[in-house]
């Protein structure tokens, strides 16, 4: 094999690993913008479902949800994936939770009544300075 042989396996290797990161890239990319668009349309529906439960919604709320419920839709089947299973899990996670009360951020037990005021730990008995 001659010295240019050589160099051309070299440069369709170089080619080919240029190609397969910059599909990797893409890839990372699309899936990205998924998830951001994903986050605005689960923060737009969380907005408008505290809206209507604390009784600041508008005439047109329940058509407003309907269509961003469709919109998620659209983008779980879109993107392939499941967005109510990353919100909500659907049973344990450890053998020590049970699916009424899953375990919060701080790793206690969160209330069955769903309340969130009330799931973090007591505070400390320390006066503050």
């Amino acid at each position: 094999m001659g010295l240019m042989d050589k160099v051309k396996a070299q440069a369709t290797q170089l080619a080919q690993k240029t190609q397969d990161t910059a599909r990797e890239g893409k890839a990372k990319l699309d899936q990205a913008q998924a998830n951001r668009r994903a986050d605005v349309l689960l923060r737009n529906l969380g907005a408008l479902v505290d809206a209507e439960r604390t009784g600041r919604a508008a005439a047109d709320s329940q058509q407003q949800v309907d269509k961003l419920v469709a919109d998620i839709s659209a983008h779980e089947a879109e993107n392939g994936i499941n967005l109510a299973g990353e919100a909500t899990p659907a049973g344990p996670q450890s053998g020590t939770e049970s699916a009424a009360e899953p375990a919060t951020e701080h790793g206690t037990a969160a209330p069955a009544d769903g309340d969130p005021s009330t799931s973090f730990p007591p505070p400390a008995d320390d006066p503050q300075p």
